[in-house]
């Protein structure tokens, strides 16, 4: 599983030009089943991401993709952990730990 971390490197104003470009590829994302919740950074200089794919490079061709990325207005910060324990009807993404 992966922690996504947005920061913005661009003012709000050319990150909310790229908005709906980036929330189709997020829609994508959710549709394609590897992303499970994301939202804006308080105060908002950035997002999160929770996603899972098969492996880092995986994932990392993915946020490649992101239009903000692309429209060169955030840098991504990837975080890849192993989910030992999850909520109630997120069982089928829980991990073993690897030795």
């Amino acid at each position: 599983m992966f922690v996504l971390e947005l920061t913005y490197t661009a003012p709000v104003e050319q990150v909310d030009a790229l908005m709906s470009d980036h929330v189709t590829w997020l829609d994508a994302q959710y549709a394609a089943g590897r992303f499970l919740a994301s939202g804006r950074k308080q105060p908002r200089d950035g997002g999160v991401i929770l996603a899972v794919a098969e492996s880092r490079k995986a994932i990392e061709s993915v946020v490649a993709e992101d239009p903000f990325v692309t429209g060169g207005v955030c840098a991504y910060r990837v975080t890849e952990f192993v989910a030992t324990k999850v909520a109630a009807g997120l069982e089928k993404y829980r991990q073993e730990p690897v030795a």
